[in-house]
């Protein structure tokens, strides 16, 4: 009789039903793939995702609450042995780097598509870095050339928080919006719209 190969569990963090919804037709069809949990918040997830014993989350960057990045960093601190791979529509060229720093094992932009993503999984699970042809090639150039630091100084001297505010913004974020969720006086306001406004050329642009 033949034994059946155990599905690798996946767990789905992502604030759009219909995402999710997609995410789980897409992975249900694969025979070796089966999705065991979701959620639709950060909180929901840091919750969920003990009880449910995943091999693999998938995570997207622009949640409500808090960004994917900070949620990356959060499970990888509470469950080390976890990979993440993040789903972001956000430039690879930044936001790859940064889900990488944050502990991530993969980042999928969703101009990929849902092939992307399954690709990603069977790779993270084997062990691997699931990154783009491109961004792969541009971080081995950079390797290459002793760099390692980005393509351009604007571009590597954002923190955290100037990066959380270009997310926002891209989101169509009012400013009185953006300062309420990210906690921000007036005086770190003023600062980070000056450090963005250096880089956010570049950044469109994918340099």
């Amino acid at each position: 009789m033949k034994r059946l190969r155990k599905k690798a569990k996946i767990f789905i963090v992502d604030d759009h039903e219909i995402i999710r919804f997609g995410l789980k037709n897409c992975i249900g069809r694969e025979e070796d793939l089966d999705v065991c949990g979701e959620a639709d918040s950060a909180a929901k997830a840091l919750k969920d995702i003990p009880a449910a014993k995943p091999d693999l989350v998938i995570v997207d960057i622009g949640l409500e609450e808090t960004s994917g990045i900070d949620l990356t960093r959060n499970l990888r601190a509470a469950h080390p042995q976890l990979p993440v791979i993040v789903l972001s529509m956000q430039n690879e060229s930044v936001y790859g780097r940064l889900a990488l720093r944050a502990g991530a094992s993969g980042y999928v932009m969703t101009s990929q598509g849902v092939a992307a993503v399954v690709t990603a999984i069977h790779r993270v699970l084997a062990g691997e870095i699931y990154l783009s042809e491109r961004l792969s090639a541009r971080l081995l150039q950079e390797h290459l050339r002793g760099k390692g630091s980005g393509p351009t100084p604007s571009l590597t001297s954002l923190s955290e928080r100037e990066l959380e505010v270009f997310r926002l913004i891209g989101q169509w974020k009012s400013t009185g919006e953006i300062a309420q969720q990210l906690h921000l006086s007036v005086v770190a306001w003023v600062h980070i719209l000056d450090s963005v406004s250096l880089s956010r050329k570049e950044i469109e642009n994918g340099k």
